[in-house]
């Protein structure tokens, strides 16, 4: 399939889980956090009024983004364990400062390649992120809504801005992960970000 060929949503919808339960200054990625229900029913509840109501819907199966997907009531529902947060491995649920900073460095040093706590590289999120975005080119949706994280959502964003850079979706996957890696995001909790073509 040729560039011109593809057919790109109109508009990607990207929203962040509520903010978890969890300590300040922890390292966590894939580990399975629950929300507060009033945190939860407060972002469901604008989320309702904001968000477009005939889009395809996609969530990461982690409980911080399931529950708020659900909470949604989008018959098009569906979970994709591609879009699930970075798994940092043997740092997940440790403070920051408990992490050895030699590591810390190890992976400043090789932002793409490196393995946090043996866990995943940004790379290996990267392919399987690039993937799902890649996916989602082919739907007949005008409108498509993905729950997911902070991390995932830098990836997406890379994904996006290459694709339109390039005018296609033949990924570079390292550029896409330095890019996502190398370039500060403030994403804040419950929030849309929109993508559109």
């Amino acid at each position: 399939m040729s560039g011109t060929d593809i057919i790109v949503p109109m508009r990607i919808t990207l929203v962040r889980h509520p903010k978890p339960i969890v300590a300040a200054n922890i390292c966590y990625g894939s580990s399975d956090l629950a929300i507060a229900d009033d945190e939860l029913t407060r972002v469901s509840n604008s989320l309702s009024i904001t968000l477009p109501q005939t889009a395809a819907l996609f969530s990461s199966p982690l409980r911080r983004c399931a529950e708020l997907a659900a909470r949604l009531n989008y018959p098009s529902l569906q979970f994709d364990a591609r879009l699930t947060e970075m798994h940092f491995g043997a740092w997940e649920m440790r403070s920051w400062d408990e992490i050895p900073r030699t590591e810390i460095d190890a992976w400043a040093s090789d932002l793409i390649h490196y393995r946090p706590g043996d866990g995943e590289s940004v790379l290996q999120m990267a392919t399987r992120v690039a993937g799902f975005y890649a996916d989602i080119q082919n739907l007949p949706d005008d409108e498509v809504i993905i729950i997911c994280h902070a991390g995932t959502i830098r990836l997406l964003t890379a994904c996006h801005q290459h694709a339109e850079h390039e005018n296609n979706v033949d990924l570079s996957l390292s550029k896409i992960a330095r890019h996502a890696a190398t370039t500060r995001h403030r994403i804040p909790y419950g929030t849309p970000i929109i993508l559109e073509r």
